[in-house]
């Protein structure tokens, strides 16, 4: 039985990771975990995504979370409606357990259905992991843009403000 779900993990794992991609090169391995970012990285995460989100005119839920999806630092911008924290919170913890971005996810979405099924999974573009010293230290969650690319470009303006 432990074979069977072993190789169930194996084959998903190379269908999410690897994909298309396997053609070209294999997948690099997903950096470690370290220690969670401090509350003041990630306050300066958050604030540099806030300034991203007004900037592009997006009222946003923006959400830190450390290596293991706990939360560390979350707000609501005035103005967003009321999911936005919700939805970075998944964005967020799933970037952080898969140790990769959620646009990975959303991209694969089409050809591997089954990852929405996958546990702490966001098919949805707008979580980055946070990384220090070779570490994945937490992860960043932006929601309230009407599509991902916004929520994407908020997140990563956290991602540049911490590196």
């Amino acid at each position: 039985m432990r074979r069977n779900l072993a190789s169930v993990g194996v084959v998903c794992g190379t269908v999410i990771l690897g994909g298309p991609a396997l053609a070209q090169q294999a997948p690099s391995a997903p950096l470690p975990y370290g220690m969670p970012i401090s509350l003041e990285q990630a306050k300066k995460a958050a604030a540099a995504a806030e300034a991203e989100a007004k900037k592009t005119g997006f009222p946003s839920g923006i959400v830190i979370v450390g290596p293991n999806g706990e939360i560390i630092f979350a707000e609501k911008m005035d103005g967003s409606n009321n999911a936005v924290v919700d939805a970075a919170i998944a964005k967020a913890k799933g970037a952080a357990l898969y140790r990769r971005p959620t646009k990975l996810f959303e991209d694969r979405l089409k050809d591997a259905p089954f990852l929405t099924g996958l546990a702490g999974v966001s098919v949805v573009g707008g979580g980055i992991p946070l990384v220090g010293q070779g570490h994945v230290v937490g992860a960043i969650g932006s929601s309230g843009a009407p599509s991902s690319g916004g929520d994407i470009q908020a997140a990563q303006a956290g991602v540049d403000a911490v590196k």
